[in-house]
């Protein structure tokens, strides 16, 4: 567990050095471990069942199997003014005054924020890897953890962490 919680920390290092548009950070960080995991778990399951949406009970029991979760994500973030279209507004003005949604994540978001994210993940998951932690990254768990006040953040995902004979994120 120890060793697991370190490879956290190192992941979350990868995550905040990780490049980011315009040098702007808005990505979000949180290691869950312990308790916070269990109850995380267990809301996984219980997200699921009431929602009637697939797999979250399967992905609950990895969490659940994981002594520690790296909680990655983005909150309040400007766009960079480029104006570009690809979050389907024309500006980033357009972007910024439209009606924020409420579904599992929060939106609409700029798509470059967007790769700032992925590129902060990918370098988590990659120090994870050097590190030989076994890890996966899950949109559920972002989404439990949204709806059950982890974090408030507009758009999360999660990484468990595992280390035994056989990854327990494959063949489930």
């Amino acid at each position: 567990m120890e060793g697991l919680k370190m490879v956290a920390e190192l992941m979350a290092i990868a995550a905040r050095t990780a490049p980011k548009s315009g040098g702007q950070d808005f990505i979000e960080i949180r290691i869950l471990e312990g308790k916070d995991v269990e109850r995380l778990a267990e809301g996984m399951v219980k997200f699921g069942q009431e929602r009637k949406k697939a797999n979250f009970d399967r992905d609950g029991k990895n969490v659940k199997d994981s002594p520690v979760v790296v909680l990655i994500g983005l909150k309040d973030a400007n766009p960079p003014g480029l104006n570009c279209g690809a979050c389907g507004f024309a500006t980033c003005k357009e972007m910024e005054a439209a009606p924020k949604t409420k579904g599992e994540f929060r939106g609409p978001q700029c798509a470059f924020r967007h790769l700032d994210m992925g590129i902060a993940l990918g370098s988590a998951v990659k120090t994870a890897g050097i590190l030989n932690a076994d890890n996966r990254m899950m949109y559920r768990i972002g989404t439990v953890a949204r709806s059950m006040g982890i974090c408030d953040w507009d758009y999360v995902i999660g990484v468990p962490l595992s280390a035994k004979g056989k990854s327990i994120y494959f063949d489930r």
